[in-house]
């Protein structure tokens, strides 16, 4: 599992700053990110952006990607991360949005979280089903994963 310690000290050797852009997670993967002493020298800021008026206001995306994708969506992440990367000082990002539960939208299950992850050079995106775990453990699962991602691309 990795840790939020382990992305912080990749991040400073390569002196990178992050942001995130958080939806379901509502600011945890931030936080986790701060609970370590010394974190504001790579983090540079977190966008917790839950209603789909505050991804369009503070994120800037599309309503058409909205209507024809739905806020739980790879190119929603997508948008979300590169719209973050967009209005911060950093040069990484990660962005999630999902279902973290109970229950389901008419089309997508509950525990689907889609991450995206941007840098100068562009934008990666992918699904993951949690399954129906209770709120919380989705929750966790995606701090965890988002983690896992940002060192996956400090480590590129």
């Amino acid at each position: 599992m990795t840790s939020p310690g382990d992305v912080l000290d990749a991040a400073r050797a390569r002196g990178v700053m992050i942001a995130t852009a958080e939806s379901c997670t509502g600011g945890l993967i931030a936080a986790a990110l701060t609970e370590i002493p010394g974190s504001s020298d790579v983090l540079d800021r977190g966008f917790v952006t839950y209603s789909n008026a505050a991804k369009q206001q503070m994120l800037g995306i599309h309503s058409e990607t909205l209507t024809a994708h739905g806020a739980v969506s790879e190119q929603i992440a997508a948008e979300m991360a590169m719209g973050a990367l967009s209005r911060s000082e950093a040069s990484l990002t990660v962005a999630v949005t999902g279902i973290a539960g109970p229950g389901r939208s008419e089309h997508k299950p509950e525990g689907r979280v889609c991450f995206g992850v941007a840098t100068a050079f562009g934008v990666t995106t992918e699904t993951v089903e949690f399954g129906a775990i209770g709120r919380s453990d989705v929750r966790a699962a995606t701090v965890s994963h988002a983690l896992a991602l940002l060192l996956k691309a400090l480590n590129g």
